[in-house]
């Protein structure tokens, strides 16, 4: 078995691909060659220890894998061995083989490649357990969405494309508008050159939106409560702005944190306004709920209602120029890292 391995806390340069036995599936579980797995913005903060859930390192992420089942544990049925699958893997996902229990794998539709299966999972699920589980979007609301030309952002904006009447605004840099128009967002805004918050107000007449969904954190999150119309929710689903540049900076992470607005019910209750959090990686006790999400978005991928947007594929052993791409802000779309 070949692995990405998270050594230290030194960002792209802490990775190093090694070897190992390849892993013998236990009772209930099945095991999967991975022909590409999936690299989210998550994997690249545990790399600099900005992850708090990352395992110590030495470690091998990775939550979303595509493959084939080459063997099965006691339990598991025979005739599921040559499936191709989709798999959700609570770590140990940035490997060529990898175990996991049977109920987390999900079938492939027939005529779809495995770099789209592995661009779903992470994004895909986290997108749309936001929208129609925590936000309950309703046809003709607002949705701003921050990192939009990201993997979530994507996914997000053609989520939305399947309720009537949404209108959706997205923050990325210029050069990435064209694409976002291309997945349906109405309103593409460059956070480098315009405050993105003035230009929601300028867009809406001073009304603003009635979902934010932040994975900036920080201040951005005191910002986002602020662009809430009456009745708004904000889903915070990450703290991106922990990270800058290539390795931690600590006086960075101090400065973010102290910046999050701090809140009471109260608070929340005389404005009319929601703060939901949404962390995929800590639902692994509800594996009925993602599995059935998921298997949703697997639905309309076969329907052609949303195609995961590949921006590129790395082999394992250039996983640090991956993740230099998602830390420099420059993938428009699912990195995936191929064995």
């Amino acid at each position: 078995m070949r692995a990405i391995w998270i050594t230290s806390s030194a960002g792209p340069a802490g990775l190093e691909v090694r070897e190992s036995p390849d892993p013998v599936p236990g009772p209930g579980q099945v095991r999967v060659r991975v022909r590409a797995a999936g690299l989210c913005f998550a994997e690249v903060m545990a790399a600099q220890g900005l992850y708090p859930d990352r395992p110590k390192p030495p470690c091998v992420m990775g939550y979303e894998v595509a493959g084939v089942i080459d063997a099965v544990g006691d339990g598991v049925a025979d005739d599921l061995v040559d499936s191709r699958v989709i798999a959700l893997t609570r770590y140990g996902g940035h490997s060529d083989v990898v175990c996991v229990p049977a109920g987390q794998a999900l079938p492939i539709p027939d005529g779809k490649d495995f770099e789209e299966a592995a661009a779903l999972p992470v994004n895909y699920l986290t997108a749309y357990h936001m929208l129609f589980r925590v936000a309950c979007v309703r046809p003709g609301e607002r949705v701003l969405v921050h990192m939009a030309a990201g993997g979530v952002g994507t996914a997000v904006l053609q989520l939305c494309r399947t309720i009537d009447g949404v209108v959706t605004f997205g923050t990325a840099s210029a050069a990435k508008h064209e694409a976002l128009r291309a997945q349906g967002c109405t309103h593409p805004i460059d956070y480098r050159t315009a405050d993105y918050a003035a230009e929601v107000r300028r867009l809406t007449n001073g009304e603003g939106v009635d979902v934010v969904l932040d994975s900036l954190g920080g201040a951005d999150w005191r910002k986002g409560l602020k662009l809430l119309r009456p009745v708004g929710r904000l889903v915070a689903y990450g703290f991106a702005n922990l990270a800058s540049g290539q390795r931690r900076r600590p006086v960075h992470v101090l400065s973010q944190i102290a910046s999050m607005p701090r809140l009471t019910p109260v608070q929340l209750m005389n404005r009319n306004k929601s703060v939901c959090g949404v962390h995929i990686g800590r639902l692994w006790d509800q594996i009925p709920m993602l599995r059935q999400e998921l298997g949703e978005v697997l639905a309309l991928w076969e329907a052609g209602r949303i195609t995961p947007r590949i921006d590129a594929t790395y082999p394992f052993v250039k996983a640090a120029d991956a993740h230099r791409r998602i830390l420099s802000r420059q993938n428009t779309g699912k990195i995936v890292l191929t064995p």
